[in-house]
């Protein structure tokens, strides 16, 4: 195994800036952060702004959800496989290392790592992809797990985070890599929303998503880092008798520990007291081929996506079209009232959103996304009792 470190001119400099006090100050500056209601949620000496913000994220009702969240492996019980209240964490782990290396405002880097997945579907990407199908079909309007994150933390519970912080959750985008991210400039919420509708319109704007800021760059970034190596991990578990053959000779290696430290390093050696943040062109080069070999070798093999397209989309489509059937024939005792819309009406902000006014098909995939995976194969036995469809989970034993 091969772990790298930081250059001996580099430690030498930062050792130095530190005993001297210079270190870069690169790191967004808390009193800048804006507000759709700046007269509101001020910062205190002992609270800064984007302290307030992790805290929301982290008392939002659906931040709990993300303990039974696939992030990669569905219909598998193990207590050992990464779910999206893990990812989060490893995010923000990986963030606040750079950035602390860097200087960065790692408050910032926490509040964006915590609330970058909290719009997420159930069963991971592949549930999203079939969300995103339903809902545009239905409204001509795209789902996005980054999009639907904000719309969780500035509609449906509007609670005044800051641009900085939704913006980040915004362009986390940890499918598109990068070797070198620079933000941006961003001034006014005006702006963001435009921005976010075109998204939602038009699917190849999200790629044109970019950051505003140092620190949600570091989030992008620490998001792929943070996934690589871990699927790895769980893949190993999810699919014991499935060899695979990942490039050891890899400059970044091959198992998460190696992946997650060389990569770390090499951002912190080309990013330092710089007004981007990068990595060279050989690390990054390991990072696209590494990402190759995982959606070669996990996430698209047989193995993985026929539970998908044969029980999990067909079942999605029916809960779909059920619960929106419910919605506008005002079936109060259907859960799409009793459960979705009844938590989001009995918050303290519900006040402050017109959320009852929105559009039926917004309202099935908000409630749809917010699932976990078992409550999704719960609700859909209590929908069609009988039904053939039905998750067939690996037990423990």
């Amino acid at each position: 195994m091969k772990y790298e470190a930081l250059s001996k001119e580099l430690t030498e400099r930062i050792a130095s800036d530190r005993a001297a006090k210079t270190l870069p100050s690169r790191g967004y500056d808390d009193k800048n952060a804006i507000r759709r209601d700046p007269e509101k949620d001020k910062a205190s000496i002992w609270r800064n702004p984007f302290v307030r913000d992790t805290d929301k994220i982290m008392h939002c009702p659906f931040y709990s959800r993300y303990a039974d969240k696939t992030q990669v492996f569905a219909g598998l019980k193990s207590d050992d496989i990464t779910r999206r209240s893990l990812h989060v964490q490893l995010v923000s782990r990986i963030a606040r290392t750079i950035g602390a290396n860097l200087n960065l405002n790692c408050d910032l880097i926490e509040a964006i790592s915590l609330g970058h997945d909290i719009g997420h579907t159930p069963f991971g990407h592949m549930g999203e992809k079939k969300l995103d199908e339903l809902l545009f079909s239905k409204t001509g309007l795209h789902f996005c797990h980054n999009l639907q994150s904000v719309r969780v933390l500035d509609f449906i519970f509007p609670y005044n985070i800051t641009l900085q912080t939704l913006s980040g959750i915004a362009t986390h985008d940890g499918e598109t890599e990068m070797r070198m991210l620079a933000p941006i400039s961003m001034t006014d919420f005006k702006e963001f929303d435009e921005t976010l509708k075109c998204c939602s319109r038009d699917k190849s704007s999200l790629k044109k998503l970019a950051p505003i800021t140092l620190e949600a760059c570091v989030v992008r970034i620490a998001d792929i880092i943070a996934y690589l190596g871990k699927d790895r991990q769980d893949a190993s578990i999810a699919y014991r008798s499935i060899p695979r053959h990942y490039k050891s000779e890899s400059v970044i290696g091959s198992i998460n520990a190696e992946i997650i430290n060389n990569l770390i390093v090499n951002i912190i050696e080309n990013s330092y007291d710089k007004p981007y943040i990068a990595m060279d062109e050989e690390h990054f080069t390991a990072l696209k081929n590494a990402k190759k070999e995982n959606y070669d070798q996990i996430y698209l093999i047989k193995e993985h996506t026929d539970m998908f397209k044969n029980t999990i989309f067909p079942m999605m489509e029916k809960m779909y079209d059920k619960l929106y059937k419910d919605y506008v024939s005002l079936d109060k005792s259907s859960p799409i009232y009793s459960h979705h819309l009844s938590l989001v009406s009995s918050s303290f902000y519900a006040r402050l959103s017109p959320y009852d006014m929105e559009s039926p098909d917004l309202i099935v995939a908000d409630y749809i996304a917010s699932m976990t995976d078992d409550y999704f194969s719960d609700l859909f036995d209590y929908l069609f009792p009988g039904s053939s469809l039905k998750i067939d989970y690996t037990g423990y034993f």
